[in-house]
C-alpha cells in the first residue's frame, strides 16, 4: 500500500511545516509568518463521466476540496493533464480544460500554468495552492470527544456511476450525480469556519468509513456513525442490491472493517454504502458539541443548505470506528 511506502520515507524536520503526510491530511500546511501559512495540494484522475466538460469541472472541484477541507481559500491553480492527443481530439481536451476553468473561477482562484504530458489514458486534476492564517488550520488531528459529526454531500457517487458505465442508470438520472460531485465545498468550508471547526476532512477515494478512519487515527478518538443517518444518492442501495459494487468499494470495506464495530443491525448494502469510493464528495466535519444548536445557521448563513448530521465523536475505544443504525428522523440533509 501507498501508505506503507511513505511511511519508509524520513520524516521531514521543518519547524514551519504545519501539517505533512503523517497524519493522511488533505493537503501541506507551510508557515510563512505569524499570520500567513500556505496550503498545498495536487489531485488527478481518469474520466469519471464521458462528458469531457464534466469531467473537467468535477477533477478541479475534487482537488480543490483538498484546500477547503483544512480550512483554507484556494488561491492559484496548475493544470495537469495526461492526454492522448492522436487518438482524441484536441477540442476534448478544451472542453476538459474549460470545465476546470470554470470550477477554477468559481472558487475565486486564478489559473496560472500546468503542465501536459502524452498518455494513452486521459487524466487531468490540478496542483492548487491556496491560504490560511496558521493558528486556524482544520486537521484530521483536530476531532475532540464530545463533537458532532456533520456531512456536507450526500454518497454513493461511485456506485452510481459504476451502474452508468455498464449501462444500468439512464442518462438523466446521472445528472443529479455530476451536480453533486461538481460543486465545490466553498460554502461548507466557510460554514465549518464559522463554527469553529478544528477536524474535518473531504469524503473520497477511500469512502466515508474510510475517511472517518483515517480522522480518528489522527485524533486518538472514536467517530461513532449513525448509518441510517448518512445521506444517500437515490438508487444507491438498489444497485448495491443488483450486485453493482465496484472494486474499489470492496477493497474499502475490505480495508475499514477490521477497524470498526459494526452493529448486526446495520444492513450489509447499507454498510457497503458507507465504504463506497467516492469522487468530489463532501466535508466530513467534526463541529463542536457546545456549537451545535449553531449548525443550522452556520450553514444557512453560508449559503449551503445540505448537510446532515450522521454522528459522534467520543473517548477513544476498543476500535476507531464504531458504526449503529441511528434514527432517519434526526437527520438535517
Amino acid at each position: 500500500m501507498l501508505g506503507d511506502t511513505l511511511a519508509r520515507l524520513p520524516l521531514v524536520a521543518d519547524s514551519r511545516l504545519l501539517v505533512g503526510f503523517g497524519t493522511s491530511d488533505d493537503a501541506a500546511v507551510y508557515r510563512l509568518g505569524d499570520d500567513l501559512a500556505l496550503v498545498q495540494t495536487v489531485d488527478f484522475f481518469t474520466p469519471i463521466v464521458d462528458d469531457p466538460y464534466w469531467f473537467g469541472r468535477i477533477a478541479a472541484s475534487n482537488a480543490l476540496s483538498d484546500v477547503y477541507a483544512m480550512g483554507g481559500h484556494p488561491l492559484t491553480a496548475m493544470n495537469i493533464v495526461c492526454f492522448p492527443e492522436k487518438t482524441l481530439g484536441m477540442d476534448v481536451l478544451d472542453r476538459i480544460l474549460r470545465g476546470g476553468l470554470d470550477a477554477i473561477n468559481e472558487a475565486g482562484a486564478t489559473l496560472v500554468g500546468g503542465h501536459t504530458v502524452s498518455d494513452p489514458e486521459p487524466k487531468y486534476g490540478l496542483a492548487v495552492t491556496g491560504t490560511i492564517h496558521p493558528d486556524e488550520v482544520i486537521s484530521n488531528g483536530g476531532a475532540r470527544p464530545g463533537d458532532l459529526l456533520v456531512l456536507t454531500k450526500p454518497i454513493g457517487t461511485g456506485i452510481l456511476c459504476t451502474a452508468h458505465k455498464r449501462g444500468e442508470l439512464p442518462d438523466e438520472k446521472l445528472e443529479p450525480v455530476v451536480k453533486v460531485m461538481a460543486a465545490l465545498n466553498r460554502a461548507a468550508a466557510g460554514a465549518m469556519r464559522t463554527l469553529g471547526v478544528r477536524g474535518a476532512t473531504d469524503v473520497t477515494g477511500f469512502g466515508l468509513l474510510g475517511h472517518a478512519l483515517e480522522l480518528a487515527r489522527a485524533s486518538n478518538v472514536t467517530l461513532e456513525i449513525h448509518a441510517n443517518r448518512v445521506p444517500l444518492l437515490q438508487g444507491t442501495l438498489e444497485y448495491i442490491e443488483r450486485g453493482t459494487v465496484p472494486g474499489g468499494t470492496k477493497k474499502n470495506r475490505k480495508h475499514a472493517l477490521p477497524h470498526a464495530t459494526v452493529s448486526p443491525a446495520v444492513p450489509d448494502p447499507l454498510l457497503l454504502a458507507l465504504c463506497d469510493a467516492q469522487t468530489s464528495g463532501g466535508l466530513l466535519i467534526a463541529v463542536p458539541g457546545d456549537r451545535a444548536h449553531d449548525i443550522a445557521s452556520a450553514f444557512e448563513k453560508a449559503g449551503h443548505l445540505e448537510h446532515a448530521v450522521i454522528g459522534q465523536v467520543t473517548e477513544r475505544g476498543e476500535t476507531p470506528l464504531v458504526v449503529v443504525p441511528g434514527g432517519k428522523d434526526e437527520a438535517m440533509f
